[in-house]
Formats: C-alpha cells, sequence, structure tokens
C-alpha cells in the first residue's frame, strides 16, 4: 500500500486542468484517464477508457510493476508503481483495486480534485465510506461508484419504465472465483442488487433480516436476505459464490406489471397489468358458468408477454461514458453517484449485522444443546 502510494510528504497536491481541443467546446473535450490496479477489473477499465473517444489513457498504476507494465504495454501508456507519478497527468481516474485500499487511494485524488470512479463497493465499511462522501463533499471533486450492473442494458430497460415494485426477489448465484477474499459474498457479489433493489424500491430501509454461510472463507460465501422497506415494498436477495452454475435473474411484482429478466442472458419479459385484465375477467366468467374446465387451460396461453426492450450495450462502456460526461460538465450525474454507493453499503453493512446476529444466536443454541445431552 505505501509503494502505491508513497509517503504523504512526497505528494505534492495539485489541481488539474482538464486539456481541450475544439476550442474548449465541451463536445470535444477529451479527458485524460487512468487505472488503478492491473488486475481483472482493472484491465476491463483500461480497455473500455483506450477506446472511447472522450477519454486518453495515459496510464496504468500497480504495487507489481509488471501487471502494471503488461496492461500498459496493450495501450502504449504509462506504467508506473505509485499514484504520485501521474498526479500532474490525469484528469480522472478508476481505482480497480482491492476494498481495503480504496479510501487511502481516493483520498491521494480527491485532494488533488481528480475524479474518482471506485469499483463497487465504495469502501470496506460505512467508516471508510462516509470518509470518502466527505472529502469528495470538501474538496468538490467529483466520486462515482462502479457498481456496472446499474447500467446492465436488463437494468437499463427495468428502469426506463418506471414502475412502483411491491416485491422484488434477485438471485446472483456463480462458482467460486478464487478471487475477492478481502470481501465476502455480500459486499462482492450481492451489493450489486443492493445497489439495484435500492433504486426500484425508492424508500428509506424499516427492517431487514439475513442469515449467511462461510464454507470456503472466513467470511460468507452464502447470503440470503430480506429487506422491508417503509413504503410497502419488500425485496429478497439469495447470493452464493459455490454454486454449480452462473445465474443472475430478478422478478419484480408491481401493480403496473410482472417483469422477470435474466442479466446473464441479457433477456427478459414484461406481463402489464392493462392488457391483461381481459384474461382475468374471462376466467372468473367462465368459474362462475362453469361451462369450461379451466384444468384443460395452459396458463401462458392466455396472457399477453411482451419481450423488454433491451439494448445491448457493453455496461461498464456506459457507466465510463457517463462518468466522463460528469467529469466533463458537472451539471451532470454519474450513473452511480458516492452518496448512492454509500447507501448500497449501509444496507450491506445492515445485512451482515443481521448474520452476524443471527450467526451468534445460532452458536448459542447450539451450546445449549450440547449442554442438554450432557
Amino acid at each position: 500500500m505505501a509503494d502505491i502510494l508513497r509517503s504523504s510528504e512526497d505528494i505534492k497536491y495539485v489541481k488539474i486542468e482538464n486539456r481541450k481541443s475544439g476550442g474548449g467546446n465541451p463536445a470535444y473535450e477529451r479527458v485524460r484517464t487512468a487505472v488503478v490496479g492491473a488486475g481483472k477489473m482493472g484491465a476491463i477499465h483500461a480497455k473500455v477508457y483506450n477506446s472511447l473517444p472522450r477519454s486518453e489513457l495515459v496510464a496504468v498504476v500497480d504495487i507489481a510493476a509488471e501487471k502494471a507494465q503488461r496492461l500498459a504495454h496493450q495501450f502504449n501508456c504509462l506504467a508506473t508503481t505509485s499514484c504520485a507519478d501521474i498526479l500532474d497527468k490525469v484528469d480522472a481516474v478508476t481505482i480497480a483495486t482491492p476494498t481495503v485500499t480504496h479510501l487511502e487511494l481516493a483520498k491521494v485524488f480527491i485532494k488533488n480534485n481528480i475524479a474518482v470512479m471506485v469499483e463497487k463497493p465504495l469502501a470496506v465499511n460505512v467508516r471508510e465510506g462516509r470518509k470518502i462522501v466527505s472529502l469528495a463533499k470538501e474538496n468538490n471533486c467529483l466520486v462515482a461508484v462502479g457498481h456496472s450492473e446499474r447500467c446492465n442494458p436488463v437494468a437499463q430497460a427495468m428502469k426506463r419504465l418506471n414502475i412502483e415494485p411491491k416485491f422484488i426477489e434477485a438471485t446472483r448465484i456463480s462458482p467460486y472465483p478464487f478471487r475477492s477474499n478481502d470481501v465476502g459474498v455480500v459486499l462482492d457479489v450481492m451489493i450489486h442488487d443492493i445497489d439495484i433493489i435500492l433504486s426500484l424500491a425508492a424508500s428509506k430501509i424499516k427492517r431487514i433480516d439475513a442469515v449467511g454461510v462461510s464454507v470456503v472463507d472466513e467470511k460468507e460465501d452464502i447470503c440470503n436476505a430480506r429487506i422491508v422497506f417503509e413504503n410497502g415494498c419488500i425485496a429478497n436477495i439469495t447470493a452464493s459464490r459455490l454454486a454449480l452454475r452462473t445465474e443472475r435473474k430478478v422478478r419484480v411484482f408491481s401493480r403496473q406489471a410482472y417483469l422477470s429478466v435474466d442479466y446473464f442472458k441479457k433477456s427478459g419479459i414484461i406481463i402489464k397489468a392493462d392488457p391483461n385484465a381481459n384474461v382475468v375477467e374471462w376466467i372468473k366468467e367462465q368459474r362462475a358458468s362453469g361451462g369450461l374446465d379451466l384444468t384443460t387451460v395452459n396458463w401462458p396461453d392466455l396472457l399477453h408477454i411482451e419481450q423488454l426492450e433491451i439494448d445491448d450495450k457493453e455496461p461498464v462502456r456506459l457507466q465510463q461514458e457517463a462518468f466522463l460526461r460528469a467529469v466533463v460538465n458537472r451539471a451532470l450525474a454519474p450513473e452511480v453517484s458516492a452518496e448512492e454507493g454509500l447507501a448500497a453499503l449501509k444496507c450491506a453493512e445492515k445485512i451482515l449485522a443481521s448474520i452476524k446476529k443471527r450467526k451468534y444466536h445460532w452458536e448459542a443454541e447450539s451450546e445449549d444443546e450440547s449442554t442438554t445431552k450432557d
């Protein structure tokens, strides 16, 4: 950590001005970008930054010099092991490093008024997340959070429908990834659905009940959480990184419509209430008359089912485009702000607290049982 940061005495805090072309027209303004962290996510961010017309990828930073050089070589940009080396060279950075390093790394760039996108989750805990949000406000610096699933075409399609959900069921499971072992499945995987559900429910949380199980790591590998919102919406979320297959699905029930979407396959259906009102009336009429054996009727055949209109765009690209637009024009907002990232982190921390409380309860029960048997 010290290598990538260097000591605070070595870092000169400077204000970076964006390089402009096209006579200063924001439509043609290019943003000098860098990626901190040359792992899997860092490589994805670097590739996208390099492909965006509004971005000029100038550097890759990683404490492992060989990793930084290997990734930087692909895009013909600077490789370095220290953030201090790029403070006078960039306007915006993406931090794609282990979660425990997010605060210290973000602090360096925020204090230099360099826009920051932090890969999800915002921080390792709410306390550090609050510090990042506070630093951003104090320095009037743009900070976004890389909840790229919010930019998934399926999530974007749901957003356009503008429905008011009453019940949301989300499942996100996959085989063990052999990475992100600094956090459990809640902060590694479930955080995606937490962010999306908070944006859909648009209400304060009333209560959370959760259960989690640790199998491979000390932290939870499997979790189920039930979130009750003040507006009456209820969400049930399941996340696992020990599954035999990959599945990322969500179902949304509302008065206006029912949605069933698959993030992984980028597909979904919607059954709207209004076009199907006649179906309900027909069933009632048939029951009243007794003229038809309803057991012979195939329910899906009666319904008016629509395919969700989905734009097949890369989530990280949409996320970075929104981020860079906000860098150039501060009147615009990134896809997920630091405050929204903090809200997801607060919810995740409440889920973890519920897991801990229940875990202790189970341990106590186990001890009581063993005492009884003795």
